[in-house]
């Protein structure tokens, strides 16, 4: 976050070479190399988002143990519940906190306590790249509880600076690698009608199409009122509907229905 001019125009000389290189592991060095300059931040991670395919990683600054929390486990299905994929399958684009596309109840769900927790970051903030078609990049920028959030004034920069950040990884990344399978067979087991219904992982089980959409957004750590509004119905039809699924699937809490999705998630992994 120091140096003279010329160490930043070097750093935007190496940042552009690296949008020709094949690595994009040189690409992402160079990125955080000159987003550094300007914001401190612990680490930086790229995925691909297709939908509900398994996101591809295309960068992260992980130690081997951090990987698999943040990369690993993120893979096999909590990426579903992760507000960033989202947004990113919604084709947000720009630079966004995490506190903006969070549900209301986000911080309390079994998602946040069962996986989230795990990743001790104090914020996560991104820069949403929407591709041709339906695919996106997210550019990550991580800090953690011992860094403290982004301050306001280091928020506002990574806003400023997001069209170029934007730009860059576009010349990187035009489209998702071609050696990424845009589908997989576990990828075709739960892939949706469209970006927007993630009830396939419920198909197996007896729930109608309105108890699947409740299921999603209660998941994600949506709360009663925030349902009603997104299904546009009354907190007092989506209490009966929870009701129903808590019955339906023989659960008592959102920690029995968050169990479900992973029992399901590792069945269609193996």
């Amino acid at each position: 976050m120091s140096g003279s001019r010329g160490d930043e125009y070097n750093q935007l000389a190496a940042l552009i070479a690296a949008t020709r290189e094949t690595s994009g592991e040189l690409f992402g060095k160079a990125m955080v190399a000159w987003l550094r300059r300007h914001v401190s931040f612990d680490h930086c991670v790229i995925f691909g988002y297709r939908g509900a395919s398994r996101p591809p990683l295309l960068f992260e600054t992980f130690s081997p143990a951090e990987s698999h929390v943040f990369v690993a486990l993120y893979q096999e299905g909590p990426y579903l519940l992760d507000p960033f994929h989202h947004a990113a399958v919604e084709r947000k684009e720009g630079f966004w906190r995490m506190r903006e596309l969070a549900p209301d109840r986000f911080y309390a769900s079994e998602y946040y306590r069962s996986y989230y927790s795990q990743t001790k970051l104090a914020e996560e903030v991104g820069f949403f790249v929407p591709l041709p078609g339906k695919d996106a990049l997210v550019v990550s920028l991580m800090r953690l509880h011992a860094s403290g959030p982004f301050g306001t004034a280091d928020a506002r920069l990574l806003r400023d600076m997001a069209p170029a950040v934007i730009g860059f990884t576009r010349l990187r990344w035009p489209a998702l690698p071609a050696d990424e399978p845009a589908k997989t067979k576990q990828d075709e087991a739960i892939a949706p009608a469209n970006e927007f219904e993630r009830a396939h992982i419920w198909k197996s089980l007896s729930l109608t199409p309105r108890e699947k959409h409740v299921v999603d957004l209660v998941l994600q750590g949506h709360s009663t009122e925030s349902i009603a509004r997104a299904m546009r119905i009354v907190p007092g039809t989506v209490k009966v509907h929870r009701r129903n699924i808590y019955r339906k699937l023989k659960i008592k809490s959102q920690a029995g229905l968050f169990a479900r999705f992973v029992e399901i998630m590792d069945a269609r992994i193996r």
